[in-house]
């Protein structure tokens, strides 16, 4: 069976369940989430995070950036902080960055940081060794709850996606389903999925429910 066939297979998959919903892709760069304590050493004390987007509900983009260090100790520069401060500090980065790195971090649910993997933040006041903290964010689909009820969706369900890309249409298995009443209907995917696809931000996407 050569490639065309199972494009074929796959497009087929998708027209039987274009009535199960469609959603957004938003493209996740490499950023982070500060506790209260690192973001007082990083940028001092008492510091707020100046927003510069807004995302979705109170999760913005903030204007102050970050340096990683690995074991390789090359750096990535540049890195955004996302706020409000969180509880623990957490580090999204994807699998092209561990090369640079030279860190191994699980593929997690974003706030499953138990037993993840090391790294040194670096910021203009300080910086952080970081025990645990650093993971590959799952692919995940937020929802509101009046769609998610439409669809007969819950939160917590994984389900699988097709993506119709111009250049290559891809299936994606095992998506996790997240829902709150201040969340967009988006599905959040890194730079390695989204390059992998051909996918853009704003590309839409069809849900098919396990």
């Amino acid at each position: 069976m050569d490639i065309k066939e199972i494009e074929n297979i796959v497009r087929k998959t998708a027209d039987e369940y274009k009535n199960t919903g469609e959603v957004k892709i938003g493209v996740s760069q490499r950023h982070i989430h500060l506790s209260r304590e690192h973001l007082d050493i990083l940028f001092g004390k008492g510091y707020e995070l100046t927003k510069k987007k807004t995302l979705m509900g109170r999760e913005f983009a903030s204007e102050e950036l970050v340096t990683l260090v690995g074991p390789s100790l090359k750096a990535i520069e540049k890195v955004r902080v996302l706020g409000p401060v969180r509880k623990d500090t957490q580090v999204e980065i994807s699998r092209t960055d561990t090369f640079i790195l030279k860190v191994s971090p699980p593929v997690r649910p974003s706030g499953d940081i138990k037993g993840s993997e090391r790294i040194v933040i670096v910021g203009p006041k300080g910086s952080v060794y970081l025990n645990e903290g650093v993971i590959i964010a799952n692919r995940h689909i937020h929802l509101t709850p009046e769609y998610a009820k439409n669809h007969e969706i819950s939160d917590g369900d994984y389900v699988d996606v097709i993506c119709h890309g111009k250049e290559k249409t891809t299936q994606f298995f095992d998506v996790q389903i997240r829902v709150r009443e201040d969340f967009n209907v988006e599905m959040h995917i890194d730079t390695d999925d989204a390059n992998s696809a051909g996918l853009r931000n704003g590309d839409m996407v069809t849900i098919i429910k396990k």
